[in-house]
């Protein structure tokens, strides 16, 4: 077995043992997403919409576990090693940072992609729910979303010396993004001051790809979102491995 399957079967075994991003990636969203379809059920998103609150919903959903996989969690476990001196051991071992970082990047999106197909099991299942777009738009842009998240993650985990200060930088950018970016309050009900300050938010952009693919609708620019999450990915990956600290 090869070194980088042996981490991902190790690391991947010890954050299930955590429970945290069971909680928080998997359980969470499911809740909310069973609380809107209990509320709202087959009502219309608003006046003259033909197509559901949950079907609008639903894009904005799938996101909240790459959030907490990406901000929260990968940056958490990264530090937290460094802070134990587990990296200081790797260092003088095959493994390198982009090894390292691309395991913990495996296994925050099979976390994110088992939390969409309970997703949609559940939506579809008990409420109905029907994709009214493409799933080939809805997964790139779901994946790009992924990417850039987690690039976050990767970059605060390579950086934050201690696991103290990598919490507090993540919470500064999980809590914003988890309210203003649309995956828990609705972007369209926001003021157009505080819309103007989510548009710069990765995950906002990557949001408005999601419903638009979700709900068949047409987007008025892809180039903006992927342009914003893209030069996010770069920036945060580039940084993440070039500045990566074992100590």
């Amino acid at each position: 077995m090869s070194t980088f399957q042996t981490m991902l079967k190790t690391e991947l075994k010890l954050s299930l043992r955590g429970m945290d991003m069971l909680i928080f990636a998997i359980c969470m969203p499911l809740i909310v997403l069973v609380i809107l379809g209990m509320i709202y059920g087959d009502r219309p998103a608003f006046t003259g919409a033909d197509y559901t609150f949950l079907q609008q919903s639903f894009g904005a959903l799938v996101t909240i576990s790459i959030l907490a996989g990406g901000v929260m969690g990968l940056p958490l476990v990264v530090s937290e090693y460094r802070s134990k001196k587990i990296l200081k051991r790797f260092k003088v071992t095959p493994v390198t940072p982009v090894m390292l970082l691309l395991v913990q990047l495996v296994i925050y999106t099979l976390y994110a992609v088992a939390s969409l197909l309970l997703l949609y099991l559940a939506a579809s299942i008990f409420f109905n729910f029907q994709l009214r777009g493409s799933w080939i738009n809805f997964f790139a842009g779901y994946f790009l979303v992924i990417l850039s998240i987690f690039s976050i993650g990767m970059m605060l985990g390579g950086l934050a010396p201690h696991p103290k200060l990598a919490s507090v930088l993540a919470s500064l950018l999980y809590f914003p993004m988890l309210i203003f970016s649309g995956a828990t309050l609705p972007y369209e009900v926001m003021p157009e001051t505080l819309q103007r300050v989510a548009d710069l938010m990765p995950l906002t952009q990557g949001i408005k790809l999601i419903k638009a693919a979700s709900l068949g609708l047409e987007i008025d620019s892809v180039f903006l979102p992927i342009t914003i999450m893209g030069i996010v990915a770069v920036i945060c990956i580039g940084f993440s491995i070039k500045f990566f600290k074992w100590e």
